[in-house]
C-alpha cells in the first residue's frame, strides 16, 4: 500500500513545488503597503496630563485604541468581536465620571482596578477592564440577560464605582441592576421602575437620568435616587429630532442646540446655542467648550460652568476643509505650556464623513481618515502620459499620409522636443503640471496607477498604489446606497489612454433625502469635478449597465433603468449605443428575476420585459444571498483544454451567464432551522441558520436556467467567484462543522457550436458540468480571481480568511477534474490526484504578517505587464499589493546581474571582431600563396 502511495505523493509534491511563491526578507513592504484604521469615532477621552499623554477611544467598528497626541498614530489597537457582540455601549476611563465621584482605583493590593472599562454586546454583555499603557485586558466578566430581545436596547452607566445596567420594557417599565464594576457581583436584586412613558424613538440616558420626550416636555427619572420621583421639564416647542446627551454633565441634554438640565443640582448656561458641546477643565475650573462651522470656518469657544463667563484664552477659529464633513466635538483636554504662559488645549472632533480631526492652537494638528474602514468599491485608473509620450501618442494617432509627410512630422516633433529640453536646462521652460510635480506619470510597465476608493460614508479617495500617499479626497454629503441592499457604485467612463482627453469616473448613488438618483462625475487623477460634476436626477434607479465607448469623446455611457421601467442614458449622445441591450433585475427577498430588452427608435429609448423567473418557488421561501457575474474586462486566452489523448475539450464561455445562490428553510430539518438570524453584509444577505442552498446558473439574456445544484444542512457565510467557464463558492457545512468550497467547470464538449460569435438566443447546447468539493481549514470571508491584460497568465483564486490573511490558491488545486487516483491520462493533463483537504501553506499568504482586520472584499485589476495582477484588500484595514500567478515571465529578476551580462556581451563582441580580423588576414595570406 505504501509503495502505491509513494509515487502519488511524490507527483503532488513536485507539482506543488512549481506553484510555491515566497517573499524574501528585503522585499517586505517593497511592493505592498497597509493602512491600519480604527473606524468612525464613538467615545473618546483626551488625557494630556498623564505621564504618557494619550487619546483613548472606541469606535463604531468595535475597536478600542490609543492614539499618539502629537501625530494621531496608533499606539495600540484591540479589535473586539463583530457586531452585535462587539458593539461598545460604554467607555469609562479612570478619573472621568459625569458626577465626578466615581473612581476606578482599586484597594491597595488588589488587581481588580482598571485604567479603562468597556461594556460591549447584550447577550451576553461583556465588561472588561483594560491596562491603557499596553492595551491589555486585565479582567472581564459577563452578564446574560433573561430576555435577550429586550437586552438589545439596554444601556449602561457608571457612577461611584458601581456599574448600572438599564433594560427598558417599552411602554411599561425599566429594569435596573447594579454591579460592582470590577468584580461583577450584584449589589442587590433588580429593581423595576414603572415608566409607561418610555419608548424606543425618543428616550436616552444622560448620566444617571433616563430622559424621554413627550410632546413639549421632557420626562426624566434619576435611576440612582431612592425617591424614584418623575421629573417633568417643559420645552418651548416639540423637538424635531431626538435630543442628545451631554457627556460630563449629569442630567443635561441638548435640544435644538440649547442645553436643558433635568437635574436641579446641575446648572447650565441656557443662553448658549451651538451644534456640539464638550465638558472639560481649565485653570482647575470646569468649562464647557462648543464649536460651530460657518462658511468653512470652524469657531471654538468655551465658558466657565460656574458663572457662564467666556474663556478668552480658548477662543479660536480656523479654516475647516470641506472634505472632512460636519464636525462634532467629542472631547478635549488642556495642559500647561512649557513656557508657562497659559495652557494649550487639544480638541478632538469626529465628523459625519468618518474623519477624526485634532485641533490645537487654531490649526489642524493631524487627522485620520477612518472612512477607509468601510470601502465599498474600488478602481485602478491608469495615470496620464508624460508630455513627450503624449506628443508621440498624438503623432501616432495622426491621419495616415505619405512617407514624406510622416518624416516631416517626425522631424518637427523632435525639433520641438529639443527646444523644450534646451529651455528646461536653462530654466526657461514651462513649469511642470500638478500631476507631474506629484509624480503621477504612467510608468513603462503600467504598475503605477491611481487607486480610487469609494467609502460607505460618501467619501472618495485618490491614493497612489505604490506609496499609499493620499493625493486627493472629496466628500459627497447626503448620499447613500440603494434598496435591495445594493451599495453605491464607482464606474470608470473613460480611461487615461485617450490623450489629451482626461480620464472620467462617475459615482452612482441615491439621494439620502428624497431617494432619487445622483450622478457625480470627476477626474480620478486630480479629484476635481468634471462634465458638470454633481447631477441630481428626478427618478429612482432600478438597474444600471455600462455601454461601449462613443466615437466622439471615448466615453462609456451609463444605461439606467428607473423604477417605472423607463430607460435613460448619460451622456445623452451615447443613447444610440443602447439599442439592442439586455438588462436583468433580481429581487433578493422574493428571488424573482426579470429580463428587459432596450430598443432605440425615433430618438427615444424604450424597454420591454421579455422574461421572468421565480427562483423562490410558489410560496417565495427562497431568498437570494449571492449573485456573481463575470468581470466585463476579462479576456479568455485559451478556448479549450487539452486532454491526455491530445483531443481538446472546449470551454463553455457564455458572457451572459450569471450565478445566483438562494437559501430556504430545510423542511427535512425544521427543528434546526428554527433559530433564524438575518443581517446585511455588503450587498448580500448573510443568513445564519441551517438551510438549503440552491445554485442557479442563468443566462440573463434568454432567461434560461443552464444548471442547478442543491446543498443541504449548510449555512453562510457565503463567498462566490465566477470567471471564464468556472465557478467557486464557499459555505459552512453544518453537518460536519467545517468550511467547504465547491468548484464547477462548464464545457461544450469536443466540438464548438460556434467558434466565432456567441449568441444566447440561438439555444446553444447544454454544457457538460464537472463539479467537486474541497475542505478549507479556515473561515472564508472573500473570494476573488486574478485578472491580467490578455488572460494568458494562469488563474489563481485569492481567498480572504477570517484571520485576516489572503491566500493565493492555484486553480489546478481547485480543479473539479482532479482524478481520484493517479492515472496516465491525468498525468498527461497535469491534473493532481484528488485530496479533500486543501493545503494553506504559509508561503501562499500574499500579505505574510500584514494582517487585514475584518477582511470584507478583495479587488483585482490588470497591470501593463501580462504576468502581474494588482490587488487591494479592504476591511477595517487596507492592504495593497501585486501578484504574479505565473511568475514574472515578462520581466527580468531583481537580482539580474547586469555587470556580468555586460562583460559577457563586451567579451563576445570583442572576440568576434578579433576573430573576424584574424580570419580576414588568414584569407589574405592564403590568397597570396
Amino acid at each position: 500500500m505504501l509503495n502505491k502511495m509513494f509515487p502519488t505523493g511524490l507527483w503532488m509534491a513536485l507539482l506543488l513545488l512549481g506553484t510555491c511563491s515566497a517573499l524574501y526578507e528585503d522585499q517586505i513592504k517593497k511592493f505592498d503597503w497597509r493602512a491600519v484604521n480604527v473606524g468612525a469615532l464613538k467615545h473618546s477621552r483626551v488625557d494630556l496630563n498623564h505621564f504618557q499623554p494619550r487619546i483613548l477611544l472606541s469606535t463604531d467598528e468595535g475597536v478600542v485604541a490609543s492614539l499618539c497626541v502629537k501625530t494621531g498614530e496608533l499606539v495600540w489597537r484591540q479589535v473586539l468581536e463583530q457586531k452585535p457582540r462587539g458593539a461598545i455601549k460604554l467607555l469609562q476611563v479612570s478619573g472621568f465620571s459625569d458626577d465626578s465621584t466615581g473612581t476606578a482605583a482599586a484597594p491597595i493590593g488588589s488587581n481588580m482596578g482598571f485604567d479603562m472599562l468597556t461594556v460591549q454586546g447584550h447577550a451576553p454583555a461583556l465588561v472588561r477592564g483594560w491596562n491603557t499603557n499596553i492595551g491589555a485586558i486585565e479582567w472581564e466578566w459577563s452578564s446574560m440577560p433573561l430576555n435577550t430581545e429586550r437586552a438589545l436596547d439596554s444601556l449602561w452607566f457608571y457612577s461611584s464605582s458601581v456599574l448600572y445596567h438599564v433594560v427598558p420594557a417599552w411602554r411599561s417599565h425599566l429594569e435596573v441592576t447594579a454591579y460592582f464594576a470590577s468584580s461583577g457581583h450584584s449589589t442587590g436584586s433588580t429593581s423595576k421602575v414603572i415608566a409607561p412613558w418610555v419608548n424606543a424613538e425618543n428616550c436616552l440616558l444622560s448620566g444617571t437620568y433616563y430622559v424621554c420626550v413627550d410632546g413639549k416636555q421632557l420626562i426624566s427619572l434619576d435611576l440612582v435616587s431612592k425617591s424614584g420621583q418623575v421629573i417633568r421639564t417643559t420645552l418651548d416647542a416639540p423637538p424635531l429630532e431626538k435630543p442628545k446627551a451631554l457627556e460630563g454633565m449629569n442630567g443635561v441634554v441638548v435640544v435644538h442646540g440649547n442645553l436643558i438640565s433635568v437635574n436641579k443640582d446641575q446648572n447650565v448656561c441656557g443662553s448658549l446655542q451651538s451644534s456640539t458641546y464638550a465638558v472639560g477643565s481649565f485653570n482647575y475650573r470646569k468649562i464647557l467648550a462648543y464649536a460651530d462651522l460657518t462658511l468653512g470656518i470652524l469657531k471654538i469657544n468655551a465658558v466657565y460652568l460656574d458663572n457662564c463667563s467666556p474663556v478668552a484664552e480658548l477662543e479660536q477659529s480656523l479654516h475647516f476643509p470641506e472634505h472632512f464633513g460636519i464636525p462634532q466635538l467629542n472631547s478635549f483636554d488642556c495642559k500647561q505650556k512649557k513656557s508657562g504662559d497659559g495652557k494649550g488645549c487639544l480638541f478632538l472632533f469626529g465628523t459625519n464623513a468618518e474623519s477624526i480631526v485634532a485641533v490645537q492652537q487654531g490649526r489642524i494638528r493631524w487627522s485620520r481618515e477612518e472612512s477607509l474602514a468601510n470601502v465599498i468599491d474600488s478602481q485602478f485608473v491608469d495615470l496620464p502620459l508624460a508630455d513627450s509620450e503624449g506628443t508621440l501618442e498624438n503623432e501616432m494617432k495622426g491621419e495616415a499620409g505619405d512617407i514624406a509627410s510622416a518624416f516631416l512630422r517626425r522631424i518637427t516633433t523632435q525639433a520641438v522636443q529639443i527646444r523644450s529640453l534646451f529651455l528646461h536646462v536653462v530654466g526657461l521652460g514651462p513649469p511642470p503640471t500638478d500631476t507631474q510635480r506629484a509624480g503621477l506619470v504612467r510608468d513603462s510597465f503600467g504598475l503605477h496607477k491611481m487607486l480610487v476608493l469609494l467609502t460607505q460614508s460618501g467619501k472618495v479617495f485618490g491614493i497612489d498604489n505604490i506609496s499609499g500617499k493620499h493625493h486627493w479626497q472629496l466628500y459627497l454629503p447626503n448620499v447613500s446606497g440603494f434598496d435591495n441592499a445594493e451599495q453605491m457604485r464607482l464606474i470608470v467612463q473613460r480611461s487615461a489612454k485617450h490623450f489629451p482627453l482626461q480620464p472620467l469616473c462617475t459615482i452612482v448613488a441615491k439621494d439620502a433625502i428624497n431617494g432619487n438618483g445622483v450622478l457625480f462625475r470627476f477626474n480620478p487623477i486630480s479629484g476635481q469635478a468634471s462634465e458638470g460634476g454633481l447631477l441630481q436626477l428626478d427618478y429612482k434607479f432600478k438597474q444600471l449597465s455600462l455601454l461601449k465607448e462613443t466615437e466622439k469623446d471615448f466615453v462609456k455611457g451609463i444605461l439606467l433603468l428607473d423604477t417605472s421601467n423607463k430607460v435613460h442614458v448619460h451622456p445623452a449622445h451615447a443613447m444610440p449605443l443602447a439599442d439592442g441591450m439586455y438588462l436583468y433585475t433580481a429581487d433578493l427577498k422574493t428571488a424573482e428575476l426579470m429580463g428587459y430588452f432596450v430598443k432605440y427608435a425615433g430618438g427615444q429609448l424604450t424597454s420591454s420585459q421579455i422574461w421572468n423567473a421565480r427562483l423562490g418557488g410558489h410560496n417565495s421561501e427562497q431568498q437570494i444571498i449571492g449573485v456573481a457575474g463575470k468581470n466585463p474586462i476579462e479576456h479568455v486566452h485559451s478556448q479549450g483544454r487539452v486532454l491526455g489523448d491530445r483531443s481538446v475539450l472546449y470551454k463553455y464561455i457564455n458572457p451572459n451567464l450569471v450565478a445566483f445562490i438562494t437559501q430556504a428553510p430545510d423542511a427535512t430539518h425544521k427543528c434546526e432551522s428554527a433559530g433564524e438570524s438575518l443581517k446585511f453584509e455588503g450587498n448580500l444577505f448573510m443568513v445564519f441558520f441551517v438551510a438549503l442552498l440552491n445554485l442557479y446558473l442563468v443566462d440573463v439574456v434568454s432567461g434560461s436556467v443552464i444548471f442547478t445544484m442543491t446543498h443541504r444542512k449548510v449555512r453562510a457565510p457565503l463567498s462566490i467567484v465566477h470567471s471564464e467557464n468556472w465557478l467557486a463558492y464557499t459555505y459552512f457545512n453544518e453537518k460536519v462543522r467545517r468550511t467547504e468550497i465547491t468548484t464547477i467547470e462548464l464545457y461544450e464538449g469536443k466540438a464548438q457550436a460556434n467558434n466565432s460569435v456567441w449568441s444566447s438566443l440561438q439555444a446553444p447546447p447544454m454544457p457538460l458540468v464537472e463539479r467537486q468539493s474541497y475542505i478549507i481549514p479556515t473561515i472564508v470571508e472573500a473570494l476573488r480571481e486574478t485578472i491580467t491584460e490578455r488572460g494568458i497568465t494562469n488563474k489563481h483564486v485569492l481567498i480572504g480568511t477570517a484571520s485576516g490573511s489572503i491566500v493565493e490558491m492555484p486553480w489546478h488545486l481547485l480543479d473539479p477534474r482532479r482524478p481520484i487516483a493517479s492515472t496516465t491520462q491525468g498525468r498527461e493533463e497535469g491534473a493532481i490526484p484528488y485530496i479533500p483537504e486543501l493545503p494553506l501553506p504559509t508561503e501562499g499568504h500574499i500579505n505574510y504578517n500584514q494582517t487585514v482586520a475584518r477582511l470584507r472584499n478583495i479587488y483585482t485589476a490588470p497591470s501593463g505587464l501580462e504576468s502581474t495582477c494588482l490587488v487591494v484588500a479592504t476591511g477595517l484595514d487596507l492592504f495593497v499589493t501585486r501578484v504574479a500567478p505565473s511568475k514574472t515571465f515578462d520581466l527580468l529578476k531583481e537580482d539580474f546581474d547586469y555587470i556580468l551580462i555586460s562583460i559577457v556581451l563586451v567579451a563576445l563582441t570583442s572576440g568576434s571582431l578579433i576573430v573576424k580580423h584574424l580570419a580576414s588576414r588568414k584569407l589574405l595570406k592564403q590568397a597570396w600563396k
